[in-house]
């Protein structure tokens, strides 16, 4: 039996992408509409071509002979689908604490601010939920010092002590220091303290 079209040339440009590619149903609009591109998408999935991680987003999988199919974070499908929606995204809470390692608390939830659409994804157990918020909160222009700014803001200034302070300069030694400067500009009063003091 022949193979519907669409579902032959998606299955044929999946051959250029590299394993693991997390993938929407716009990357397929030049070989349907959007109906045709989803029941594609939905029969490769089917064939185990494809593993759907939640509505609309499907997984070009890698797989490891003893773990299976090797999943992405939850950082690198919030970054797709940032990269889909052209928006930019900023991480914030016990996540950016847990990436800096300041905690060792994975949460379930994890909250991204953006400029584009506020929306939650839900990904088997984990849910990434998408935040509208100001421009001037996503003009940050390092990562290790955007992080840093939104670990202090969940710690909190009554929260903060010395032992934290400490570690947040030893993670900033690997922030360029023009982005250390530009970020505490944009950043709360105490926490422009913080990053100041940690170039001086």
């Amino acid at each position: 039996m022949k193979r519907p079209k669409v579902e032959y040339q998606i299955t044929e440009a999946l051959k250029q992408l590299p394993l693991g590619s997390v993938l929407f149903v716009d990357d397929f609009l030049d070989y349907g509409n959007p109906e045709s591109v989803k029941k594609a998408l939905l029969r490769l999935k089917e064939k185990n071509i494809l593993v759907r991680l939640a509505h609309g987003i499907y997984l070009f999988p890698k797989n490891d002979t003893e773990l299976g199919v090797l999943f992405p974070s939850t950082e690198d499908i919030a970054k797709a689908i940032a990269r889909r929606d052209k928006a930019r995204i900023v991480l914030t809470g016990v996540q950016a604490l847990n990436k800096l390692g300041l905690s060792s608390q994975v949460p379930m939830k994890v909250v991204y601010l953006t400029d584009g659409a506020t929306r939650t994804v839900k990904v088997g157990k984990r849910t990434i939920r998408f935040k509208k918020t100001s421009p001037k909160n996503l003009l940050t222009q390092g990562e290790i010092s955007s992080l840093v700014i939104q670990a202090l803001k969940t710690i909190g200034q009554k929260n903060i002590d010395n032992e934290t302070i400490k570690k947040i300069y030893i993670i900033l030694k690997n922030e360029q220091q023009e982005n250390i400067i530009n970020d505490a500009k944009l950043s709360p009063a105490w926490i422009y303290k913080i990053l100041k003091q940690s170039i001086q």
